[in-house]
């Protein structure tokens, strides 16, 4: 798979899942949905989300959660539209 399509899958599932703000998930379930081979391409393409700002940690005793960045929704919607060719 492209890059652009795993990062536009991974961004979809979680809009469409609402977690933005202050609902979290773990960073470990965003793998899900994925075939097993591509794990640590994943976890990868999350961690540039991460430095692109798109994804905002916040770490716990139980391990790392993420959510999406509310300031740049605009720009992560456009960008699963551009790239998925689909609206929500």
């Amino acid at each position: 798979m492209q890059k652009d399509i795993i990062k536009a899958r991974l961004l979809y599932h979680l809009r469409k899942k609402k977690v933005l703000g202050g609902v979290h998930t773990h960073f470990d379930t965003l793998t899900k949905g994925f075939p097993k081979h591509m794990g640590k391409d994943v976890k990868n393409i999350a961690k540039e989300l991460i430095k692109q700002g798109w994804l905002i940690t916040k770490p716990t005793n139980y391990g790392l959660q993420v959510s999406l960045n509310k300031d740049s929704l605009g720009e992560i919607e456009s960008f699963i539209k551009h790239t998925l060719h689909f609206s929500f």
